[in-house]
């Protein structure tokens, strides 16, 4: 035991020291917490304000152990630059490589984070909007839900160790068993984290996404406990590439570059095969047939209709796919909100004579038979499409499958060529 000791370098011990000492600390504040609920009535009646002070002063103690740690390294301004990740599609992020393996990636106009490799010290001086990301990177707090797919594709699951979504949320099956087997935690949804379990399950990354913008307090409260915080904006790529894409910047964070790298290009390649055919289609019908017109859609509760906008990403793979999609012309479109509900009776004279529609599972759950979607209302079996039997269904699996463009793509365009026996993503409903 001695002379294992003696083996531990200087930079060793102090890390040991400084992870044992926050080890203890939340240990205690643990203890301290237990204490209030267990001990005497004084203890019981602590109030509100005394149990918030106790929490800022852990969280001010934190603060300051995480300043001492930069107190002997070298100055960010001094890292030298060396080349940017080569992007094809994605305009939401982006990031620098620096000497050393160092990175910064910057997300949309707000998020800006410096990637620290492992064994590599932190920067002294690092600019104020820089959020510090540590590597080796374990126990991830994923609530950005739709990557969970680009961490399957680079094998990456083992680094995920919270979700927001429970165990039966998920349809990808890898992630669901890992929930099952108590490999991934549920840790609360994104508004409302247990960050007792994170704290104490030493959670190194919190992955949400652009819902968090809603609930500021959160995201503070998860980089005060010394958890950096990512906002993925995925969701705002304006080419559907450009969302499969974010693999490349998931692959760096968890030193799986190159396996992200060919999962993104695989996918890439399928899509543009299926693309450039559908285009070749449509050049060949152009002087006889038009093109499929299509709605995509779902039904509320209320008995609205809920229609995803031109800019939406299946709504721009429809089109790709040879597809004409319907929608109601607006003028200049809001960006911010991809959706859009409309009375019935606005939809009925949109789509009417739709030729194909495609019913939008994700919020009600799947549809399998025409009685269903009539059922919803009897004004659908006025549609077209309803009356000739061409309506589709996705399935609940669509949205969490964010690798998986190219095949979707495909799909599409087989529903358009009149083709369904390979379809993936979507299917028939009976008669």
């Amino acid at each position: 035991m001695e002379k294992a000791a003696s083996m531990e370098t200087k930079p060793e011990r102090k890390k040991n020291r400084k992870k044992m000492f926050f080890v203890c600390s939340i240990l205690l504040w643990i203890l301290a917490g237990c204490s209030i609920q267990t001990g005497s009535g004084n203890q019981k009646n602590m109030s509100e304000e005394d149990k918030s002070r106790e929490t800022k002063d852990l969280l001010t103690e934190k603060d300051s152990q995480r300043e001492g740690e930069f107190s002997e390294k070298e100055d960010f301004s001094e890292l030298i630059y060396s080349h940017s990740m080569d992007l094809q599609y994605a305009k939401e992020f982006s990031v620098d490589y620096y000497e050393g393996g160092y990175g910064e990636i910057r997300i949309g106009e707000v998020g800006r984070y410096l990637l620290i490799p492992e064994g590599k010290p932190v920067p002294k001086k690092i600019e104020e909007d820089m959020v510090v990301i540590q590597q080796p990177i374990q126990n991830i707090y994923l609530a950005a839900s739709g990557v969970m797919d680009m961490f399957l594709s680079i094998e990456g699951l083992k680094t995920i160790g919270f979700s927001s979504l429970k165990g039966e949320s998920w349809h990808l099956e890898e992630a669901r068993k890992a929930m099952e087997e108590g490999e991934i935690l549920y840790a609360g949804k994104y508004s409302a984290p247990d960050y007792e379990l994170l704290l104490l399950k030493e959670c190194g990354l919190a992955i949400e996404n652009t819902m968090i913008d809603h609930t500021p307090q959160v995201k503070e409260q998860l980089e005060r406990l010394g958890i950096p915080v990512l906002v993925d904006y995925s969701s705002k790529e304006p080419e559907p590439l450009g969302r499969s894409e974010w693999v490349r910047l998931y692959g760096l964070l968890t030193g799986q570059k190159e396996a992200a790298d060919q999962a993104f290009l695989e996918q890439a390649a399928l899509f543009e095969e299926i693309r450039k055919e559908a285009e070749g289609n449509v050049t060949e019908r152009k002087k006889e047939t038009k093109k499929e017109t299509v709605a995509f859609f779902y039904i509320t509760l209320d008995g609205k209709v809920n229609m995803r906008k031109p800019s939406d990403y299946l709504a721009k793979m429809m089109e790709m796919a040879g597809g004409e999609y319907i929608y109601p012309d607006r003028g200049q479109e809001d960006r911010e909100n991809q959706a859009e509900t409309l009375q019935l009776e606005e939809f009925y004279a949109l789509a009417r004579d739709a030729d194909i529609l495609i019913y939008n599972s994700t919020v009600d759950g799947e549809l399998h038979s025409m009685d269903e979607l009539t059922t919803k209302s009897e004004l659908m079996k006025k549609f077209q499409a309803v009356k000739e039997g061409n309506v589709f269904c996705t399935t609940d699996k669509l949205y969490q499958s964010s690798m998986k463009l190219g095949t979707i793509l495909f799909d599409l365009h087989e529903i358009f060529q009149g083709r369904e026996e390979q379809l993936t993503y979507f299917y028939r409903l009976t008669k």
